[in-house]
Parts: structure tokens; C-alpha cells; sequence
């Protein structure tokens, strides 16, 4: 069975950092893509950052130059470096990570983590 198990969230003040971890085991077949999504309040989900198997990155535009997603393949584990925080990036973080087996492919969340920047 097949978990993801995100920390690192909590309440930090405007300008602060904190860092996301998300630790996965149970998978099977090969880790095509890792990211981290987020969910604010009354809004629909949104891709943050992402990270290839070839270790190509992607960011969100309001995340640029302040987020930095990272990997630990020895540990499974995919980061979140969040640093000069907003208001704006209140939300709940979720981590994804697609998976490819054959010709199928399977897509997997965690359970969401919450992140709240006071101004």
C-alpha cells in the first residue's frame, strides 16, 4: 500500500520559511514525476512546484525565486523549501507523485498539510 507522509507545516509570521518533507513508501514501478500542490482556502488546487526524474524543476510564477523543490531518491523523499512567505501562501499543501508501471500510470497524494502565514 502505497503512503505518503507529509510534515513541516504550521503557522509562521510574513517573511519567514519553513520546510515541507514528504516521505513515501509501498511504491511500486518507477517514479516518473514528484510535486507539491497547494489548496487555498475557498480556491481550487494548484500546482506549486514539480520535479522530473531527470531532476528537471518547474515552479508556479508566484512561487518563483522563493520555493525550491528538492529530492532525497535514497530516502524517498521529495522537499519543499518555502522561504520569504506570504499571506497568499496560506493553504493546504499537498505532495503528488505519479508513478509508471508497464503502460500504467498511477497517481498519488498525501494527506495534506497546513501552512498559515500571518501578516
Amino acid at each position: 500500500q502505497v503512503q505518503l507522509v507529509e510534515s513541516g507545516g504550521g503557522l509562521v509570521q510574513a517573511g519567514g520559511s519553513l520546510r515541507l518533507s514528504c516521505a513515501a513508501s509501498g511504491i511500486t514501478g518507477i517514479i516518473n514525476n514528484r510535486g507539491w500542490y497547494r489548496q487555498p482556502p475557498g480556491k481550487q488546487r494548484e500546482l506549486v512546484a514539480g520535479i522530473s526524474s531527470s531532476s528537471t524543476t518547474n515552479y508556479a510564477d508566484s512561487v518563483k525565486g522563493r520555493f525550491t523543490i528538492s529530492r532525497d531518491i535514497a530516502r524517498n523523499t521529495v522537499y519543499l523549501q518555502m522561504n520569504n512567505l506570504q499571506p497568499d501562501d496560506t493553504a493546504v499543501y499537498y505532495c503528488n507523485i505519479v508513478t509508471l508501471r508497464g503502460t500504467s500510470r498511477s497517481v498519488y497524494w498525501g494527506q495534506g498539510t497546513q501552512v498559515t502565514v500571518s501578516s
